[in-house]
């Protein structure tokens, strides 16, 4: 008797590292706020057609069980304290996706009443540009995103209080 062959031919070692990103990049779930036409297009995505749960993408209503925020459409100076609430009830880690021109730039609304960018208040992770974007767009923005999670250094560590998490460095 005894071990002959102490881990076996199915072993696979990681790091908790990658272990945790793959987690958290596999289930994103966003909490949807639409302003403007952008919605529509979101809206979409989360159609059959698409079928952002292959992805592990599920869109959720509360901000306490969404750990992704996508601003889809124009934000006004009016609606910014709202955005900024809901950002602040979400659970760390959080990340922020702008979807369309209004949400990036301010798109062609150059008024007072119109913020040029949700990055003014918010940290933006993904910028989806267009106006209104495609679905595919979206999409595009939120395998991005997966692919940024997945490079993130001491995501875990973090959330234990042992230093910051640290965001991929530019190649």
């Amino acid at each position: 008797m005894g071990v002959e062959q102490p881990l076996g031919e199915n072993v696979l070692t990681t790091s908790l590292d990658k272990l945790v990103n793959w987690a958290r990049k596999s289930s994103i779930w966003p909490m949807t706020f639409g302003l403007a036409c952008c919605a529509i297009e979101m809206m979409a995505t989360g159609a059959s057609s698409h079928d952002l749960d292959r992805f592990g993408i599920i869109f959720r209503a509360s901000p306490r069980q969404s750990d992704c925020i996508i601003i889809a459409g124009t934000v006004t100076k009016k609606m910014l304290p709202v955005i900024k609430t809901v950002y602040e009830q979400m659970p760390e880690p959080k990340w922020v996706v702008a979807m369309g021109a209004c949400a990036c730039s301010g798109g062609v609304f150059d008024t007072y009443s119109v913020v040029q960018g949700v990055d003014e208040a918010l940290p933006v992770d993904v910028y989806i540009p267009g106006c209104p974007p495609r679905p595919e767009a979206l999409l595009y923005g939120l395998l991005k995103l997966q692919e940024k999670i997945a490079k993130e250094r001491n995501s875990f560590g973090s959330a234990l209080g042992l230093g910051e998490r640290l965001e991929p460095t530019a190649a």
